[in-house]
């Protein structure tokens, strides 16, 4: 996975096609968004550090 844009991680997250689950531990929260059953991107949130991760042809799975 490599790092992407959090405008981009929104407009995978908000497609009605692609499904996410979020899990806390601790400090820590990952929220992952599959598309069927497929990990496209994550989130990694560590106390107050961000991270958006997208797979490599991620952008075959943003919409318009």
């Amino acid at each position: 996975m490599k790092l992407i844009m959090k405008t981009e991680f929104d407009n995978l997250r908000l497609n009605s096609k692609h499904s996410y689950e979020t899990d806390s531990n601790g400090e820590k929260q990952i929220v992952k968004i599959y598309a069927k059953e497929l990990l496209i991107a994550k989130k990694v949130k560590h106390k107050k550090s961000l991270r958006y991760f997208g797979i490599k042809n991620y952008k075959d799975y943003l919409t318009t």
